[in-house]
């Protein structure tokens, strides 16, 4: 492994790691955040409508990463369907 490789490898590992370590709070999503400042702002707001089904945040969780894991696959695999195409048109 070259040596400047390394140190990105390091920083990236640091940056990842140290605001879990340092940073005191709790993590909230945006929805929670739109929702608090709603009935800071209008007390008597009501919602239009609920949810028919409100999973547990660890499903939510769970979906959320399901998603991303589905949409890097898309990327990754149309990335890799072109860069396969050009290469084999560059080889004819």
């Amino acid at each position: 492994m070259k040596n400047s490789t390394k140190w990105i490898l390091i920083a990236v590992v640091l940056l990842a790691v140290l605001p879990l370590l340092f940073v005191k709070g709790e993590f909230g999503g945006a929805d929670d955040a739109a929702e608090d400042m709603i009935k800071t702002l209008q007390p008597s707001y009501e919602p239009w409508f609920s949810s028919l089904l409100e999973p547990p945040p660890e499903t939510e969780s769970m979906l959320f990463a399901l998603q991303a894991a589905l949409g890097s696959g898309f990327i990754g695999y149309t990335i890799g369907l072109f860069k396969g195409k050009s290469a084999k048109s560059k080889t004819q």
